[in-house]
């Protein structure tokens, strides 16, 4: 299997979500999308689709 590198940031995660929920006639605080933006990205390290690397710029 071919390893290809991704990049997954927690803001557009939380963007989507907040455009997504409001498309469905909800209407949640920023603290909630923030929230849910965090819990799919641990759920994706949980999962082993991403691996959590901290680069130092």
């Amino acid at each position: 299997m071919k390893e290809i590198e991704v990049f997954i940031d927690t803001e557009e995660i939380a963007d989507f979500f907040f455009q997504e929920l409001m498309n469905r006639g909800y209407v949640p605080t920023e603290e909630e999308i923030e929230e849910m933006a965090d819990i799919t990205f641990e759920y994706l390290i949980k999962k082993c689709i991403i691996d959590e690397d901290a680069e130092e710029e």
